[in-house]
């Protein structure tokens, strides 16, 4: 315990003795730093008895001043270097210690896996790519966001077209601007056939943007990959048989598709393409997957409208190409029993690695 105050004079040298010999040992019993905190508080601070004995200097006479502050000062010294030497030899051990509690083997045998995951999505997009690149086609890439040109006249869409309101359409402001979010990967059909011409084959994976409400099977923001094929002599055959390759490829062999008539202003003739309902095939009324059709809409696709062909520059008579376009959602949905899309958006790395590094 402290010395009482009053009983310390700063020139009673054996009291100082007594009182410095007991802050030294009290620090040097410091447990850790902050019971040495606490330490230099009780011992050093204003009301410690140190401080009382040095503020009494100043009611001693003046011919004893001179040797009471030399006393306290050789005792402030003391005390002082001793709590220093504690922290210092505190520090060094807590220091010491943790580098002992985080040391590392660094021979031990370390889990490879990765923290995280290739997104499904992502993997599809690839491997879609890769089945039309291995036919010597090209991947081409478009803007997200696109003049309303590309995205609507260029392909044949009319001014007054239920497709360009606002309530499918992201328009960019200021009103007027010609700006929109592309609201599907068709517009980079026209860009293509400016900038290198025909003959033309292309694939075009891509984000694509519409005013929908995300729920199970909508999202506002989704995926799309645009196909793309312009030469002379092409027909529906060829189109058939790139899009059985495809179903082939990302189904499996002997999938079963059929092309059922449609509408889409940039081709002519235009068909929704079907797949074989996978978890019925056809057989269950009450089949929740295909709502007992037995048929599953996969994309669209036709012949590219002459119209789109002139407004690129390109001969109408002497060239004829088709398209075709597939949510990669829906893609994935189908191939691999995804039942709601959001599941795809929430960005829980659980969903991820389900998929592993290929799907």
């Amino acid at each position: 315990m402290p010395f009482v105050s009053e009983s310390v004079s700063p020139l009673d040298q054996a009291a100082l003795d007594r009182l410095a010999r007991a802050a030294t040992e009290a620090a040097a019993g410091a447990a850790d730093l902050e019971d040495l905190a606490q330490l230099r508080r009780r011992w050093t601070g204003e009301r410690s008895d140190i401080a009382q004995a040095n503020r009494a200097i100043k009611d001693l006479p003046g011919a004893d001043r001179a040797a009471a502050g030399k006393n306290m000062g050789a005792v402030k010294r003391l005390v002082f270097a001793a709590f220093e030497a504690r922290r210092q030899a505190l520090e060094q051990s807590t220091a010491s210690d943790k580098l002992r509690r985080e040391a590392v083997d660094v021979t031990l045998p370390t889990d490879r896996r990765a923290p995280g995951a290739r997104h499904p999505l992502e993997l599809t997009q690839e491997r879609i790519a890769d089945v039309f690149t291995a036919l010597g086609w090209s991947v081409a890439e478009g803007p997200e966001l696109e003049a309303e040109w590309f995205n609507f006249d260029a392909l044949n869409f009319g001014p007054d077209h239920p497709a360009r309101q606002m309530q499918d359409t992201f328009f960019v402001d200021p009103p007027g601007s010609g700006l929109v979010m592309r609201t599907h990967t068709s517009p980079v059909q026209a860009r293509v056939l400016l900038g290198q011409g025909v003959p033309c084959y292309v694939v075009v994976p891509g984000k694509v943007f519409r005013t929908d409400e995300l729920d199970a099977t909508h999202s506002p923001v989704f995926h799309q990959v645009e196909g793309l094929a312009v030469d002379r002599g092409l027909t529906m055959a060829d189109l058939r048989g790139a899009l059985d390759h495809l179903a082939d490829q990302m189904f499996g062999r002997g999938v079963t598709t059929r092309l059922r008539p449609s509408f889409f202003p940039f081709t002519e003739p235009s068909a929704e393409m079907d797949l074989l309902c996978f978890v019925c095939r056809g057989g269950d009324p009450a089949c929740r997957t295909c709502g007992g059709s037995g048929w599953i809409e996969w994309g669209g696709c036709g012949m590219v409208d002459p119209n789109v062909l002139v407004a690129c520059g390109i001969d109408a008579v002497e060239y004829q190409g088709f398209a075709f376009g597939m949510g990669i959602e829906r893609t994935l949905m189908f191939r691999n029993g995804v039942r709601d899309m959001r599941d795809m958006v929430e960005g829980d790395v659980r969903f991820s690695l389900n998929y592993g590094v290929q799907i």
